[in-house]
Parts: C-alpha cells; structure tokens; sequence
C-alpha cells in the first residue's frame, strides 16, 4: 500500500498564525472562529515524542478520523466544518502539507477531561485493577485475567497532561466537580455510546476496539461536539480479532507495537525519546496502514 507524501515532522505553514503545537498535531488559526489542524507523522509514547516520523501516519489518522466522524455524527454533532484545508492557506508549500492530513474544524473550548472508554482489561486500567479491584473507582469483579472482556463497557475519564507530564486516571465524582453534574452525565453517556456503536462496526471488520479515548468541546451556546481526533490507531487499542488471546497483551494495530519496544529498553520515559530502529517503523506504518483498510476499505494514503 503507497504511501504518497514524504514524512511531515513539524508544519511550517506560512499562510496562518500558528497557535500551537500538541503530541502529534500543529495548530493554526482560520480567522477567529475556525482552526487549521495539521496532524503530523510525529509518535509520542508514555506521553514523550519520539525523534523519528512515521510515514504515512498523519494522512491514516485523518482519513480514520474523517470515517468515524461521518459514521457517529447521529450520535453527536462534531468539529468539522466541510471546509477543504487547501483553500485557507496560500502558496504551493503550505498547500502540499495540508493535503490529506489536515482539518478546518469549528474553534470550540475543550472540555479539561479525557473521555476514556474501556470495553476490555488492559494498560492502565489492567495495572489499576490489579493494584485496586477497580478502574477510576469502578470495582470490577474478582478474577479477571489480562484482556478480559468486562461484563460492560465503563467510562474512565482522566485528566489532560501538559506536554511531557502523564495522563492521570480520575474517579467520576472528580468529573462532576470539573464539568458539573449535568454536562458530566451527557459526556459519560456519550462516550460510552460512541463506543458501543464503533465497537460493534469495528469487530464485524475483525478489530476489536479494547479502549479508546474521546475529546468534547463546547461552542459559545454550551452545545457539545466531538473534537480533536476520534477513534484512531493513535487514541484507541486496535486489537486483530483473529489473534486475540486471553491473558496476554495481543498484537495490536496501534502504536503498542511502539511502547512494546521501548519497553525493552534502557530508557526512564523522559524525554528526550529514543531513536527508533528501520524495521520498527516500517511495521508501525504498516499496522496503520492496515487498521485503515480493514475499516475502511482504503488501500492507501
């Protein structure tokens, strides 16, 4: 499957006021009430970005965002606004680094909170589990064994870490004290809705989603919309249906691959983040590459 653009490390857009830069996405501003996200091929795992890009990764995360979008928006109205990146940006230079990896979405107050979905045992949650019983205060029954499916998908919200710090689990009582009880209510039925309607998609496409996070924002009204990125290989655990094993952490579409390298490894997860070897990032394009076409059905990018 072709990989059609060179790796893109960091924007340089010129045409637009840069507002910003995350883990993985450059973002401008489209006069004062839109914004341009440009989702690089930037890789951060255990919240640190890795000095190599993979290829092709900005242009998978778009298109499997753009798909689920378009899928969920019954469920709730989202951030794009339909607009085609390459019409608010001038000169040829800005115009190839948008072209099939960026965004012209609706400007939108983030809510503080990580909306996570968890339908299956595993990462943070499994070591919570492990330590407590429970997950974000959940309790969860006795026994249960690594990747585990849970009786029923819970809502483990967390916090959003700054640049380099981590994401921190929080109960729902913490989310009601950031959001109010009512708006607190609606995410968590939300979040949990889009997951059982991606999840289902998904597992007849032979991925099973184990977890996966969402980001809401708010307009000027209170309305809430989906933002940011929605269940990608970056934001999700992307398992192959076909090689899910009980009691280990399977294979994944997802950058695990990644984090189960660096694991390996002699390093603190501080940056700065090692340099990653050829073959692993010729794999980690391929695992991208191939949860877009399983979901989608598109062959390349």
């Amino acid at each position: 499957m072709p990989i059609a653009t060179p790796p893109l490390f960091e924007s340089t857009i010129k045409s637009l006021p840069l507002l910003g830069r995350g883990k993985v996405r450059d973002i401008y501003a489209v006069g004062e009430d839109k914004l341009l996200i440009v989702t690089t091929d930037r890789l951060s795992a255990f919240d640190v970005i890795l000095p190599d890009p993979i290829p092709g990764k900005g242009a998978v995360l778009t298109a499997v965002a753009n798909f689920w979008f378009g899928k969920l928006a019954h469920v709730v109205p989202n951030q794009l606004t339909g607009i085609d990146p390459e019409t608010v940006v001038t000169g040829e230079d800005d115009k190839v680094q948008v072209r099939g990896r960026a965004l012209v979405v609706r400007r939108l107050k983030p809510l503080p909170i990580e909306a996570v979905a968890r339908g299956y045992l595993i990462g943070s949650g499994w070591k919570d589990y492990q330590a407590t019983g429970a997950i974000c205060g959940i309790a969860l029954p006795p026994g249960l064994q690594m990747a585990q499916q849970l009786p029923e998908p819970i809502f483990t919200p967390a916090t959003k870490a700054e640049m380099g710090d981590h994401d921190e689990n929080i109960d729902y009582a913490t989310v009601e004290q950031l959001l109010g009880a009512g708006l607190a209510k609606t995410v968590r039925e939300t979040t949990l809705r889009l997951y059982r309607e991606a999840a289902a998609f998904a597992r007849v496409r032979g991925i099973i989603i184990a977890d996966t996070k969402f980001e809401f924002g708010q307009d000027e009204e209170g309305r809430l919309y989906l933002i940011d990125e929605v269940l990608t290989p970056d934001s999700s655990r992307f398992w192959p249906a076909d090689r899910y094993k009980l009691g280990i952490s399977p294979p994944s579409f997802d950058k695990q691959f990644v984090r189960d390298y660096l694991e390996t490894l002699d390093w603190n997860k501080t940056a700065p983040g090692p340099k990653l070897p050829q073959d692993i990032i010729d794999k980690t394009t391929a695992n991208y590459l191939e949860a877009l076409t399983r979901l989608t059905g598109t062959q390349a990018v």
